[in-house]
C-alpha cells in the first residue's frame, strides 16, 4: 500500500486522469463529530483511489451527522495512527456537520455504524437514500446483517479506547477500503 504525499492529495483534483467536463464521483464518509473515524477513512479511500489511477476522477470528503466537534481538527490519535501506516495527512481538516451542499453532490454516502446511517438518512432526501451504505457493508467475509440490526457491523469507535482500539479501527479501514474501490470503479 502505498499513501499518497500531501502534494498528490492537494493535487488530486487536476490528476492527469481526469475527463474535462465530466464530474468526478463523490464519496462522503460520514462519523459522529467528524474527527476520528470519517477522516480516517476518507484519507485511506483517497490513498486507495489515487493508487488504482482514479484519483482524477473520485473525490473523497468527509463529515459528521453532528456539529459537536466542529471545526476540530483530527483526533491526535487518529493522526498517530495515519502516520504509523505511512499516510500523509491533510494540512487542513476541520471537523464539520454535513451541510446541503456535501448532500446534493455526493454520489456514494458511508457512515461508519447504523446509528450514523439513521441520523444521516433523517438529514437528506428520500432520492438519496439508496446511495448510503454502511462502509463495512462491502465486506464480502461479513454476514449482510438483518434490517433493524445492521450494528453488527458497525466499525469500532475508538474515542473512548487507547491505541489499540485505534489500531483496530485503522485495521477496519483498511480491510474494506478495496472492496469499495472497486464498487466505484464499477460505477463510472
Amino acid at each position: 500500500m502505498t499513501a499518497t504525499t500531501d502534494r498528490q492529495q492537494a493535487d488530486h483534483a487536476t490528476d492527469r486522469h481526469a475527463v474535462p467536463g465530466r464530474r468526478r464521483y463523490t464519496v462522503m464518509t460520514v462519523c459522529t463529530g467528524n474527527i476520528c473515524r470519517s477522516p480516517m477513512a476518507e484519507i485511506i479511500l483517497r490513498a486507495q483511489f489515487d493508487a488504482a489511477g482514479l484519483g482524477g476522477r473520485v473525490d473523497v470528503e468527509s463529515s459528521g451527522v453532528s456539529d459537536e466537534e466542529d471545526s476540530h481538527p483530527i483526533d491526535p490519535r487518529a493522526v498517530r495512527v495515519l502516520r504509523q501506516r505511512g499516510y500523509a495527512i491533510p494540512a487542513h481538516h476541520y471537523a464539520h456537520r454535513i451541510n446541503r451542499d456535501e448532500i446534493s453532490r455526493t454520489d456514494l454516502f458511508l457512515p461508519m455504524t447504523a446509528s450514523h446511517m439513521r441520523a444521516l438518512l433523517r438529514q437528506i432526501p428520500s432520492a438519496k437514500r439508496s446511495q448510503v451504505h454502511l462502509y463495512r457493508s462491502f465486506d464480502p467475509n461479513l454476514p449482510k446483517p438483518p434490517a433493524g440490526r445492521e450494528d453488527i457491523i458497525d466499525l469500532v469507535d475508538p474515542w473512548y479506547g487507547g491505541p489499540k482500539d485505534f489500531d483496530t479501527a485503522i485495521d477496519q479501514i483498511e480491510e474494506v477500503a478495496p472492496y469499495i474501490v472497486d464498487w466505484v470503479k464499477r460505477q463510472l
